[in-house]
């Protein structure tokens, strides 16, 4: 099979690595900003005000988080509407966009945890089941789960009992790469779909996501695997390295069980969306945008009602979203309107 329908069954299939309860942070696989700092989640929110206050939005719009994990960002900005806009919290909607069951109920478990019944949480299995005329939309590192093609000059990746190899490419699939102008690398053709569903779900949108991943090709390879907070490049689980390059076990061990990603290509991203209409709106670093969105007015509120050692403990927290050695330069933030 081509390398994305292998893809595709390693993450969503019946027993696919996204369709359990995974735990992400410490004790999982890997972290995110969202499971790093809630500020992370406040940031956004504060960004959700702006965009009521200026107009763009109204009060009763949909909120949406699309790839929410165990809700953790969504939960984050309800609690921080609740600090700096209550009144919202009666007027807007709350989404999550879902297809497993499993993670659902984690979620509604949260939820519950979190607010008990003062927040109304609506879950959809997908875009399609929404329609709304307006709606803030929010996504955090889903596009590197996208299933993708890896492509080596006229040769594409597949995978046989996980036996991985490259195959020449068909006229239609070299006539399909032709738009994206690379050569080497990985390519996703789940970005325009999605684009599409969001524009039919919603007459106007602002949405907002994060992930890491250049507006440039590399021309390389960053197809990697994620197990324990171990990053193994995919290719050393494969034949196709030398002996003293392979890691310790294949892709057979490995496959269902541990996260495999890549790194988003944003200018194609952006295409994506602006094929269907939408305008882009601002892509910067995580750093910039969270700088941007209000995080150094939600410290200084922090640092008005808290204690010296709160305040020093969650700094620490944020100087992971923000300091370029981490997170702050190699994740970007996309930011695109439909109107």
């Amino acid at each position: 099979m081509n390398f994305s329908a292998y893809m595709q069954e390693w993450l969503y299939g019946e027993e696919g690595y996204y369709t359990k309860k995974r735990t992400i942070g410490k004790e999982g696989d890997f972290y995110t900003a969202a499971s790093t700092s809630m500020f992370f989640g406040g940031s956004i929110a504060k960004k959700l005000i702006q965009t009521i206050e200026s107009g763009f939005l109204s009060p009763a719009c949909h909120v949406v988080e699309i790839g929410a994990h165990k809700g953790f960002l969504l939960a984050d900005m309800i609690q921080f509407l609740y600090t700096l806009r209550p009144s919202l919290l009666e007027s807007l909607t709350f989404v999550i966009v879902e297809p497993f069951v499993e993670n659902q109920q984690m979620q509604k478990e949260y939820f519950h945890e979190s607010f008990g019944d003062a927040i109304c949480l609506v879950h959809v299995k997908a875009l399609e089941e929404l329609s709304a005329k307006e709606a803030f939309v929010v996504a955090n590192e889903i596009f590197d789960a996208f299933a993708c093609e890896v492509i080596k000059e006229d040769h594409y990746l597949c995978v046989e009992n996980h036996k991985a190899f490259f195959t020449p490419m068909d006229a239609m699939m070299v006539e399909a790469l032709k738009p994206f102008g690379i050569s080497k690398g990985e390519v996703c053709f789940g970005y325009l779909p999605f684009a599409r569903s969001l524009a039919r779900s919603f007459k106007r949108y602002e949405f907002v996501t994060f992930d890491y991943g250049d507006k440039d090709a590399r021309e390389d390879f960053s197809l990697r695997i994620y197990a324990n907070h171990h990053t193994y490049p995919f290719f050393t689980l494969t034949d196709l390295v030398e002996n003293t390059l392979r890691a310790p076990f294949g892709l057979e061990e490995m496959f269902q069980k541990a996260d495999i990603t890549y790194d988003v290509n944003f200018t194609h991203l952006i295409d994506a969306f602006v094929q269907t209409g939408a305008v882009l709106e601002l892509y910067t670093t995580q750093m910039k945008a969270l700088v941007e969105f209000g995080l150094i007015d939600l410290l200084e509120i922090l640092y008005e009602n808290s204690s010296t050692k709160a305040y020093t403990q969650e700094m620490n927290k944020i100087k992971i979203l923000i300091d370029p050695a981490f997170m702050g330069e190699r994740f970007k933030m996309l930011c695109l309107r439909l109107v």
